[in-house]
C-alpha cells in the first residue's frame, strides 16, 4: 500500500503497472513521469515502462502484471478508501482477464474497504463485467475518465456497468463537456490539469458539470485547479487551491456498505 495525497482517496494499490496513451487527457499523465522515477530508483516492476521523447516520459505499451502484490490488501486491517491502479488501467486490452478475476477476488475478501477502479476503457469494463461470473461488489466503485466533449460516449458505457457505486472523473478537464447525462452516475469528481506543460481549465467546464450534479443528486467533489486558477493565472497548484464558488466541494457518493 502507499499512502498518497490524492484528495479523494486514502490509499493506492497497483497490482498493474504500465500503459499506454489513449486519448487526449493522457497527454501529461503523472504516472508516466512517476514510471520513469522508480524506473531510475531501479524499482524492477517499473523496468522499461517508459521511454524518453522529446525530454518526456512517454508509455512504452508494455504491462506487467504483478502477481506478488496482490495479497496485500488482505494485510491491511483498517478501513480505507482504495485507488485501484493508479499507475495503469486495469482494465487495459493487455490486462489478463484472468488477473483481473484475481483483483476481484481479493476485493472481495476485503470488504471493510472501499475500493476505487477508473479506466478510460469502460467499453472493454463493461464486456467483462457483464458476464456472469463477475460478482457485483458493493465495496467497489467503478469510474471512468472524461476530459472533454469528444469522449462523453465513456458515460454511456459506465452507465451500464454492473455497479455498487459508479463515478466519473472529469480530471483533467481539458475541454467543456456541454450538458452531459448525469443519470446513474452516484459521483462526480472535477479537476484541472497540473504540471509543467498542463493546459488551462475555464471555470464554466466546471459549471457546466457542478450544475448536472445538482440535477441528478450526483455527489460533486472539486480537486483542485491545477496550474491554472480561475482568474486563468499560471502558478503553483497549492497558490491556486480547491475553492470553487466560494467554498471546498468534498463531497462522496453514499457508501454501499
Amino acid at each position: 500500500m502507499a499512502e498518497t495525497e490524492i484528495e479523494w482517496t486514502d490509499a493506492t494499490w497497483n497490482p498493474v503497472a504500465g500503459c499506454s496513451i489513449h486519448s487526449t487527457g493522457c497527454k501529461n499523465c503523472y504516472a508516466m513521469r512517476m514510471a520513469k522515477r522508480l524506473e531510475a530508483m531501479g524499482v524492477e516492476k517499473y523496468q522499461g515502462l517508459t521511454k524518453t521523447v522529446n525530454g518526456k516520459a512517454v508509455w512504452t505499451g508494455a504491462i506487467r502484471e504483478d502477481h506478488a502484490s496482490l495479497s496485500a490488501p488482505l494485510n491491511w486491517k483498517k478501513p480505507k478508501k482504495i485507488f485501484v491502479n493508479s499507475m495503469s488501467d486495469l482494465f487495459h486490452a493487455d490486462v489478463n482477464e484472468s488477473f483481473i478475476a484475481e483483483v476481484w477476488e481479493v476485493m472481495r475478501k476485503t470488504p471493510h474497504h472501499n475500493y476505487q477502479i477508473l479506466t478510460k476503457r469502460p467499453d472493454r469494463m463493461l464486456e467483462i463485467l457483464s458476464q456472469n461470473n463477475h460478482e457485483v461488489l458493493p465495496n467497489v466503485w467503478l469510474g471512468t475518465s472524461v476530459e472533454n466533449n469528444d469522449v462523453i460516449s465513456r458515460i454511456d458505457y459506465l452507465r451500464n456497468v454492473p455497479a455498487a457505486i459508479r463515478f466519473i472523473s472529469f480530471e483533467p478537464l481539458i475541454g467543456a463537456v456541454g450538458p452531459v447525462d448525469l443519470e446513474g452516475i452516484d459521483w462526480a469528481i472535477v479537476g484541472g490539469e497540473s504540471g509543467p506543460n498542463a493546459r488551462p481549465i475555464k471555470e464554466d467546464w466546471i459549471d457546466e458539470i457542478h450544475d448536472q450534479c445538482a440535477i441528478h443528486d450526483t455527489a460533486f467533489f472539486f480537486k483542485q485547479w491545477g496550474t491554472w486558477g480561475s482568474d486563468n493565472k499560471k502558478r503553483s497548484k497549492k497558490a491556486n487551491g480547491r475553492i470553487y464558488r466560494g467554498k471546498t466541494w468534498d463531497e462522496m457518493p453514499a457508501y454501499a456498505i
